[in-house]
């Protein structure tokens, strides 16, 4: 087994496995909005399954890292409003309110990351700056 991501105040990196489902996540995107773009139904519809199961293996594996996963949690949501988006325009192209609906995950995407930056953040931030204090107190004893 593979050692887990490392944090730090300054970086953390992503074991090479994790990072190839990424570049393959990036590539299924592209092949199926590609596809959605010249009217490929077979094709969109079958690299929208790979992208979304992408999406939420990474989502899950960067759990850990709270930026990570309400961005991941965000792309996610992205990715399901994208691919109803998408397969109700090849399906259902007569019926326009349809993609209306996309407004529901979208904005529960959104919601993920402003409640990262309003309330995770800040927070992270506030108690960074406490441990800073705390050290600089212990170095002057």
């Amino acid at each position: 087994m593979s050692s887990p991501i490392n944090v730090d105040k300054q970086t953390y990196s992503i074991p090479r496995r994790f990072r190839v489902f990424e570049n393959m996540h990036i590539v299924f995107w592209l092949i199926k909005d590609m596809s959605w773009a010249l009217k490929f139904r077979s094709l969109g519809v079958a690299m929208f399954i790979p992208t979304l199961l992408l999406a939420l293996l990474i989502t899950w594996q960067t759990r850990n890292i709270r930026s990570e996963l309400y961005h991941n949690l965000a792309v996610t949501c992205w990715i399901i409003a994208n691919g109803f988006w998408m397969i109700s325009e090849f399906f259902w192209e007569d019926q326009d309110y349809l993609r209306y609906f996309t407004a529901i995950p979208f904005s529960l995407g959104l919601l993920f990351v402003v409640y990262y930056y309003v309330s995770e953040l800040p927070q992270r931030r506030k108690s960074s700056a406490e441990d800073q204090e705390a050290n600089a107190v212990e170095a002057d004893e």
